[in-house]
């Protein structure tokens, strides 16, 4: 009789949380009667885990599974789907659509979606490949409802990042620039437009290819969307200046660009969309980055002709604003990330660089308390991403900008991918590194340094040729 209940209750879900029914790949969660796969140690600690995806779908599983096959009944125990078996019933779900529902296929997107996000799976993906991604872009170019169209430009994007294939971009590209254009939805442009700037850099694109999606994402940014029938909307706007700086990160000459990309995202810094400005700054910052480093390396003058100073005094004037439409937080984050750009332009650093002005005493009038001078003091780098026991600097736009499409693409998947996926580690390899070990009883512990910074525009993102 217990046997008998506990299979019951494992069939029907309810020895399982709320919260865990609720998870996407939920649906491929029915006990199977085939031996289980073990995977120990894939999950890491990420600073960028959420209330929306969380990162303890192994857990679950491991400890569901345990406390099944560890039982004091002494008969066979019953086996929880692994995240590969659930993966293989969801591939084969995309391919077969016969008899499918728009609900039915929208609801698989997401949870082979949500399963590849928390899993490296490129070994899993690879067999699948010449079925499964044109079954996804009929999804993205036919989807019943906006729903399964979004899930479906999801999975594309995250299928290009987990695998290393680079065949397919000439057959994405066009749909998913089609898709920004022809679509009603705003969602589905931003979706689209952040899918746009994966596979350019990620899925075989050349360097001729991501200068001209530059182009296409400028063209939106200098229409405020309406070249894409998305007029003054801030999250197209927005996520085309997020885009526009991924791909310019991993360009090593942005030379031609320069000059007119700067007036467009200048004009944005007085959008009334604070992700606008946001986005806006950090890419001026990024081409004046990209100036720097051109005339490091090459020892001849940059050919960006804009007035920085002026630039300066525009931006200072922004931060000392204060607006009533701007809510408290984002007027922070907003202050926040102009004062990064400023002292980025004024002294040549990259983002979150700390520098603090303080009265000091003077020594050579004994430390009179009325004679005191300027101290100005450097503090370095603060952007950091914590990945288990990894602590990565930001230290450089280009870098902050890659950071920022795979923090939006992956989620609380980035500390997985980090660790497992070559093209991830390979994108963010300009970063500085650091391991971080825990204290020990006796109160030790520390940082040990294991890499030096690296201050090139290298570990470029894209399969492309040429990159």
């Amino acid at each position: 009789m217990r046997d008998l209940r506990k299979k019951i209750l494992l069939e029907s879900g309810k020895t399982v949380s709320r919260k865990a029914r609720s998870r996407p790949d939920s649906l491929g969660a029915s006990p199977i009667a085939s031996p289980a796969a073990s995977r120990g140690g894939s999950r890491v600690n990420s600073r960028y885990a959420s209330e929306e995806e969380d990162l303890s779908d192994t857990d679950y599983e491991d400890s569901l599974t345990n406390s099944v096959a560890n039982s004091d009944d002494g008969n066979e125990p019953i086996h929880v789907a692994s995240w590969t078996e659930r993966l293989a019933d969801r591939m084969a779900e995309l391919v077969d659509r016969k008899r499918s529902s728009a609900q039915g296929r929208e609801k698989c997107l997401a949870a082979y979606t949500h399963i590849i996000r928390h899993h490296y799976a490129d070994e899993q993906l690879q067999p699948q490949l010449h079925e499964l991604i044109p079954a996804i872009l009929k999804s993205v170019r036919g989807g019943s409802n906006t729903d399964e169209t979004l899930s479906a430009v999801k999975a594309l994007t995250m299928t290009i990042l987990s695998t290393q294939d680079e065949s397919y971009y000439d057959s994405i590209y066009p749909t998913l620039k089609g898709l920004c254009q022809d679509s009603d939805e705003a969602s589905v442009k931003v979706e689209a437009i952040e899918a746009l700037g994966i596979v350019t850099m990620c899925g075989g694109g050349s360097v001729v290819a991501a200068e001209e999606l530059l182009d296409f994402l400028l063209e939106v940014v200098e229409s405020d969307g309406h070249s894409i029938e998305a007029g003054d909307n801030g999250p197209t706007v927005s996520a085309a200046l997020r885009a526009w700086g991924f791909v310019a990160s991993n360009l090593d000459d942005l030379q031609d660009q320069g000059d007119q990309a700067l007036e467009a995202f200048t004009e944005q810094l007085d959008s009334t969309d604070v992700d606008v400005q946001v986005a806006a700054g950090t890419n001026i910052a990024l081409i004046f980055e990209a100036a720097r480093e051109y005339e490091d390396e090459t020892e001849e003058a940059s050919n960006l002709q804009y007035d920085q100073h002026k630039l300066i005094q525009r931006m200072t004037a922004l931060v000392r604003e204060s607006s009533k439409a701007v809510s408290k937080k984002d007027r922070k984050r907003l202050h926040a990330s102009f004062n990064s750009v400023l002292t980025s332009l004024e002294h040549g650093k990259g983002p979150g660089y700390s520098t603090a002005r303080r009265m000091a005493s003077n020594p050579h009038t004994g430390g009179s308390k009325t004679d005191f001078g300027e101290e100005y003091r450097e503090y370095g780098y603060r952007e950091k991403i914590r990945i288990h026991n990894i602590s990565m600097t930001i230290d450089t736009w280009s870098l902050s900008a890659r950071v920022e499409m795979l923090r939006s693409v992956l989620g609380a998947g980035l500390a997985i991918h980090y660790m497992e996926n070559p093209l991830i580690k390979d994108i963010l390899s300009a970063a500085q590194v650091e391991f971080v070990s825990a204290p020990g009883k006796g109160g030790g512990g520390g940082d040990e340094y294991v890499s030096p910074p690296k201050k090139s525009r290298g570990g470029k993102g894209s399969r492309g040729a040429g990159f």
